[in-house]
């Protein structure tokens, strides 16, 4: 019987502050050159000040990704010239496929605690680029958990599957990158393992000090795991952090904006179509 590989982290990456739409702050982490492929971007928005986030995201468009937008607190309210309208709460996920494309707004909600969540850009291959666009919300009661201990993982979208062999399917089943994400929470003193050998498999801490074989990641760092097959975590105070797992596509990344495509044409492409009037001809 193999003895199963142990997972390492390759590389720390901190997030950076930021700000986005309507001088929404945020803690960014990206990279459009292929090293999280096919991720491509997260971000966090906490805060308990409302002037720091409360001018939302107005109308933008996008092009050739994914995004996923998961409420931990606060909420979010979506539109998009699709028709779709809707919000999400706490524990709730909304996922935008944008196809050829897609002009939406996200405008915050708060609760006592402000607004806290997250945003993941997911890029979508060549050939899914010029897709017809889609939406969808997923509840919070729809993932499915998983518990070893004193530990939590919320399954929102791909397999996950604990070493005992316990293992879950969260209900957004077509991210991009045959993609996965989950919330994992820890109590002080929890241990949980993982099986999981995706060949991209990501882990950002938000919350406390974790522990991933002999290396400590604080909150705010996005930690990129070297390969392998099984994921042994802890946490000595407790944490939380989001896991990212897929399947690089390993095509040219193009990047402005709010579009990603493969080539300078295609981009170009997009920016005239917007600008002309001709962006989401087809798409309603």
């Amino acid at each position: 019987m193999t003895t199963p590989a142990l997972r390492q982290v390759e590389h720390l990456q901190p997030s950076q502050p930021s700000q986005d739409g309507d001088g929404v702050k945020i803690k960014r982490i990206h990279d459009f050159g292929g090293g999280l492929d096919p991720f491509l971007m997260l971000d966090e928005l906490g805060s308990e000040r409302p002037d720091d986030y409360i001018g939302g995201f107005p109308p933008h468009p996008h092009r050739g990704m994914q995004t996923l937008t998961y409420v931990i607190h606060g909420g979010l309210t979506h539109e998009d010239h699709l028709g779709h309208a809707s919000t999400i709460r706490a524990g709730d996920a909304q996922w935008m496929h944008t196809g050829r494309g897609i002009v939406h707004s996200e405008m915050p909600l708060t609760d006592h605690q402000g607004l806290h969540a997250f945003q993941l850009w997911l890029n979508l291959p060549a050939r899914d680029k010029m897709s017809a666009p889609t939406y969808r919300d997923v509840r919070g009661s729809e993932m499915p958990h998983l518990v070893e201990g004193d530990s939590q993982l919320v399954a929102l979208g791909g397999r996950w599957r604990l070493a005992s062999g316990e293992g879950v399917e969260g209900p957004l089943e077509a991210l991009a990158g045959d993609g996965a994400v989950a919330h994992l929470s820890l109590a002080a003193g929890a241990h949980p393992t993982l099986d999981q050998d995706a060949p991209t498999l990501l882990v950002y801490v938000f919350r406390g000090e974790l522990a991933i074989g002999e290396t400590r990641v604080g909150a705010g760092h996005l930690a990129r795991l070297g390969e392998g097959d099984r994921l042994m975590l802890s946490s000595r105070d407790g944490a939380e952090a989001l896991l990212l797992a897929g399947a690089p596509h390993g095509e040219p990344i193009a990047h402005y904006g709010p579009f990603v495509m493969n080539t300078q044409a295609e981009l170009q492409q997009a920016l005239r179509d917007y600008r002309d009037g001709t962006f989401t001809s087809g798409t309603a």
